[in-house]
């Protein structure tokens, strides 16, 4: 049974994105354009569940799924686009997740979905702290059950996404993400 648990920011989460992107640009190599370190645990102060979100740029998609040996010997586990068109996602540690992968294709809307909302939380802390409130709170309420606390947020990500979008079309050329 997965226990949902959000803990205070920390620091060493950008050490460990840092030290399993150094993995997959081993296993990748050119076939990887850029790597994203995305989710709550990518920014700074922000109450999170410990799982280190990562987004991998790639070429193409599909060649992806070539590499799914070399994956595995990493701990991963392959759930294909679990739910995301275009999407290749991976998750590490069973029911102790540690790590999720979100590959894309380079020309996918989704890396600046995933990308905006990380940099608009960077920027506005405000916003991170009523999200790490919210967080909170649904992980006390639902300490057992992921797919309610999922739920729980679900409104308000969406919300936030979409102010997310519209200020990183408007503002984004301060924060280009080129790949």
């Amino acid at each position: 049974m997965r226990k949902v648990e959000v803990l205070n920011y920390d620091r060493q989460w950008s050490t460990a994105f840092e030290v399993e992107a150094q993995k997959l640009k081993r296993v990748f190599k050119d076939k990887m354009i850029v790597i994203f370190h995305i989710g709550s645990t990518s920014v700074p102060g922000l109450k999170a569940k410990p799982i280190i979100d990562i987004l991998p740029v790639v070429k193409d998609i599909t060649e992806v799924d070539d590499y799914l040996i070399e994956m595995n010997a990493l701990g991963y586990e392959a759930r294909g686009e679990n739910g995301i068109r275009g999407r290749r996602y991976f998750q590490k540690g069973h029911d102790n997740r540690t790590h999720h992968l979100h590959f894309f294709e380079k020309d996918s809307k989704e890396i600046i979905r995933h990308l905006a909302f990380r940099d608009y939380l960077r920027t506005h802390p405000l916003e991170a702290g009523k999200y790490g409130a919210l967080k909170e709170s649904l992980a006390i309420k639902h300490s057992t059950d992921i797919h309610a606390y999922i739920e729980g947020k679900n409104a308000y990500v969406k919300k936030v996404e979409q102010k997310a979008l519209a200020w990183f079309e408007r503002f984004g050329n301060l924060h280009q993400h080129r790949f």
